[in-house]
């Protein structure tokens, strides 16, 4: 049995520094308690950019470019070792960690940033770096986009991992990209939640024969800083619930295995048998006995885009 912890703690919000050494503690208290892999939720570093969906388009665009300045400054850039600290926990304390975090990619622009979702395995190496291939529409205002480089499923100390963020999790190509991969652990870190979102994780470890982790930062507007710009603007209700949280487990071929942890924080605990994924898709096997090659067929392209090229 392999024992996962799901971090449903909000971050310092827009504060990347502080927000680091939260999640250093936190990786240290699920280790104490015998987890073996942790799991931070979408744009968890530091802080999803829940502005985008409340400020009004066009009118709203100088006080975007505000935020976003602040978002940049929050952000991780990884060719200057910005994960380094995630890193040395994961190897200290022999966890594997999935991340979600706003990358900035100083080799090219410097100014880009990205939905990434990193794998770090429990000997502290980075496994993999996905993109997100498609923000969803305000958050084009802030995010570019993806591309198939990072579309992996990664062996690691707890088995076979892959990782799509929010609504990737919508398209039926990028979900099949995984499940043809022999994955075992499927994880999903969102902005989503409530009953629909519940709906698809459930439907995807169906799908996938796989156990499927859905994450969303549990957050209260008084977890914001009010010193963030036009926080009485953005932020009216003081008592409201910007994000329930909904962390939850799915066993594979379907069922609530834990969760979901609805407007609360904490830390999501459960031990599963990563083993379980394979032989559950004994009965459904889409990328296996199930699939039809001979009508179907996808191409997936994983060569890193890049807009030059210097020789």
């Amino acid at each position: 049995m392999t024992k996962i912890a799901v971090i449903q703690h909000p971050p310092v919000y827009l504060d990347l520094e502080k927000t680091m050494a939260r999640a250093i503690d936190l990786i240290g208290e699920a280790a104490r308690e015998g987890a073996e892999m942790v799991i931070f939720p979408e744009a968890w570093f530091s802080g999803y950019p829940t502005f985008i969906w409340r400020m009004a388009p066009g009118a709203g665009m100088g006080k975007t470019d505000v935020l976003f300045s602040r978002l940049q400054a929050s952000s991780i850039d990884l060719g200057q070792g910005g994960m380094a600290p995630l890193q040395e926990a994961a190897k200290e304390h022999g966890v594997v960690i999935v991340a979600g975090y706003q990358e900035l990619d100083g080799a090219v622009s410097g100014s880009t940033l990205y939905n990434s979702c990193i794998i770090i395995d429990a000997d502290g190496k980075i496994a993999n770096n996905h993109r997100k291939l498609m923000p969803t529409n305000p958050e084009r205002m802030v995010w570019g986009f993806g591309d198939g480089s990072g579309l992996n499923v990664v062996e690691t100390a707890v088995g076979h991992i892959g990782a799509l963020l929010c609504w990737e999790n919508y398209m039926p190509l990028a979900r099949y990209a995984l499940y043809a991969q022999n994955i075992d652990i499927y994880v999903a870190p969102t902005w989503d939640s409530g009953d629909t979102w519940l709906a698809t994780m459930q439907h995807i470890a169906r799908e996938g024969g796989c156990w499927v982790i859905g994450c969303a930062t549990a957050l209260e507007s008084s977890d914001i800083p009010t010193d963030i710009p036009y926080y009485d603007e953005l932020f009216p209700n003081k008592d409201e619930w910007v994000n329930p949280g909904d962390a939850v487990i799915y066993k594979p071929f379907g069922g609530v295995h834990a969760g979901p942890m609805h407007q609360e924080k904490g830390i999501l605990y459960s031990e599963i048998d990563v083993e379980a994924a394979r032989s559950s898709r004994r009965k459904f096997d889409a990328s296996g006995h199930y699939a039809r090659p001979d009508v179907f067929s996808l191409s997936v392209n994983r060569k890193k885009q890049t807009p030059v090229a210097f020789t």
